[in-house]
């Protein structure tokens, strides 16, 4: 049987907190109140994403043993069938917790986003279409926090797009973590997160809660704050790369971009006017990053 820290490595805990933002971020957007609902549809996306991890290892498992030797499958600490298991029973405890939060219509949401992830792991990944699928899995990320109807996941379409423009950018630079990357690999990622920075702008100053009508004046100047960290830390990191593309400083940059989504997630719920809810997702960037000094999230 594999130990925990084990099993913690193939699922990539740490990353875990990049993930419960993104329905909150739905949630803002489509004016749902953040309640115990909206938690249950968090922890959801939690158990699909880490099954989407421990899928992802056990699909590389013959090409990590020459790339990725550390890892838990090829090392021998995780058998290949318990990765392949464990990716199930996360899969369907994702869409069980997801129906017993939100029925049918987060359920709509949740299959195709589930469908997604396996899609990736198992076919997609390696070709051209790996990032767009990548980033498609994290916007309907976004939109599983909606609960479902078409008005609601209108008014968070915007939110879904930051964020899928974002990890469009972390997957590109991702695709270097072995080979290392050139700078125009810097440059294109580099655009995207640009993109995505300035998307959450534009939600911003659209300034208006789809519920409460206008989000007051110091919320939106939290709003902006926050995208201004993201764009520094995650812009930092791929200046990095743009000077020095050797893989290690890919793989660095490749883990700010996955902790600077929450800074990134967090201005986008402060801009809807739900700032209770955005601290937390903020205040959880500075304690995944020290705990990804122990357990990689990429």
């Amino acid at each position: 049987m594999p130990d925990i820290r084990a099993l913690i490595e193939l699922v990539r805990a740490p990353a875990a907190f990049s993930v419960p933002g993104d329905v909150l971020a739905g949630a803002a957007a489509a004016g749902r109140r953040i309640d115990a609902r909206t938690c249950g549809t968090a922890a959801a996306s939690v158990c699909l994403y880490w099954a989407g991890m421990a899928l992802n290892d056990h699909a590389d498992r013959f090409v990590d043993v020459f790339e990725r030797p550390e890892r838990p499958l090829p090392s021998g600490r995780v058998r290949p069938g318990t990765a392949l298991a464990l990716a199930g029973g996360l899969t369907a405890a994702g869409l069980g917790i997801a129906a017993l939060s939100g029925g049918v219509r987060t359920l709509i949401v949740a299959v195709p986003l589930a469908g997604v992830v396996w899609g990736y792991d198992l076919a997609w990944k390696d070709g051209p279409a790996g990032p767009l699928a990548m980033a498609a899995a994290r916007g309907l990320d976004v939109l599983l926090g909606t609960g479902g109807g078409v008005g609601a996941m209108r008014s968070a379409t915007p939110a879904a797009a930051v964020v899928g423009v974002h990890t469009l950018a972390v997957t590109v630079l991702s695709r270097s973590e072995v080979s290392g990357a050139s700078r125009r690999v810097a440059a294109t990622t580099a655009a995207l997160s640009s993109g995505a920075a300035g998307g959450a702008l534009a939600v911003l100053r659209r300034g208006r809660h789809p519920a409460a009508g206008l989000v007051p004046r110091p919320q939106r100047a939290l709003a902006a704050a926050l995208a201004g960290v993201y764009t520094w830390r995650f812009g930092t990191a791929q200046a990095a790369v743009a000077r020095d593309g050797r893989a290690e400083t890919v793989r660095k940059a490749v883990g700010a971009g996955i902790i600077s989504l929450m800074p990134l997630q967090a201005s986008l719920i402060a801009g809807r006017g739900e700032p209770l809810a955005a601290l937390p997702v903020a205040a959880a960037g500075p304690l995944a990053r020290r705990l990804a000094r122990k357990v990689s999230p990429t």
